[in-house]
């Protein structure tokens, strides 16, 4: 537990958050709480009574996306509700395995904490890591000698995930193994190199051609935002967010003309998304 003498002053007039520190031992409890909670709606509650992992997998999904955007948004009661949804699902998962005496939730905790302990050498051993650089090249490489881990340097990319932040960790993963450029710099030419080969597709009226060349034209622009330390996915979601606040504004400006959006001018919408720029939309 943090003892106030430690934290500046300054922080505890400002912030609400220090008169509701809890212990450990309240952390426990309310977790405990939970899983209490979690075997009664299991035994009591027909529709919890009836859902499997298959029946889960979807809901799981949707509740990750939902505290994406709640990070994105930095809305922090927001994120603090997603991440009981989050871990509602987590908790589920285990009590379904215990019932099929699979495992429990016990088990998904000590198994976490052996592979923490495992992968940081640099805090519980001797290892030495000063550099976040060198902890993530420690990690990819102690992956690749695990027992049942990671055969290939590649391997532990899901193929599930959404192409851009897929992407983005095939090139981290291979950059960990020294596949990378010398300087950041060095990307800018492949860029415009695919952006050339793009047009000449384009060009030549190839359609399949042309989606190929669109995608390498995606991963190396997704690798020059690694290289620049942008999270690729973040800045395409906020660019989705500000488009979508400009074109609502053109939609509210339109509503007060009486002119419906298909029959105004490609001019015409033009402005009223300039409108929307100068206000900051």
């Amino acid at each position: 537990m943090f003892h106030e003498n430690l934290i500046p002053l300054c922080y505890l007039r400002s912030n609400k958050y220090i008169k509701r520190m809890k212990t450990k031992e309240a952390k426990m409890q309310a977790f405990g709480r939970l899983l209490d909670i979690m075997d009664e709606l299991r035994e009591k509650c027909p529709w919890d009574k009836e859902q499997t992992n298959e029946s889960l997998r979807t809901n799981t999904i949707e509740e990750t996306y939902e505290l994406c955007e709640a990070i994105i948004k930095n809305e922090p009661p927001q994120i603090k509700k997603e991440l009981g949804d989050l871990l509602l699902h987590v908790v589920f998962y285990a009590k379904i395995a215990d019932e099929k005496r699979q495992f429990d939730i016990a088990d998904v905790c000590n198994t976490l904490c052996d592979k923490l302990i495992f992968r940081h050498p640099h805090v519980f051993g001797e290892v030495e890591a000063k550099t976040a650089g060198q902890v993530e090249h420690n990690w990819e490489q102690i992956k690749l000698k695990e027992k049942g881990g990671n055969k290939t340097v590649l391997e532990g990319v899901p193929s599930s995930l959404p192409s851009i932040p897929k992407a983005h960790r095939i090139q981290d993963k291979a950059r960990n193994a020294g596949f990378d450029w010398n300087q950041k710099e060095d990307v800018w030419p492949k860029v415009e190199e695919e952006l050339n080969e793009l047009k000449d597709e384009i060009q030549a009226m190839n359609k399949d051609r042309m989606e190929a060349e669109f995608g390498d034209l995606f991963f190396s622009l997704i690798n020059a935002a690694r290289l620049y330390k942008i999270d690729p996915d973040n800045a395409l979601e906020r660019t989705n967010q500000k488009f979508i606040r400009r074109f609502n504004y053109i939609e509210q400006q339109a509503k007060k003309t009486g002119k419906p959006l298909k029959e105004m001018t490609l001019d015409e919408m033009d402005v009223f998304w300039q409108e929307a720029k100068r206000q900051g939309a």
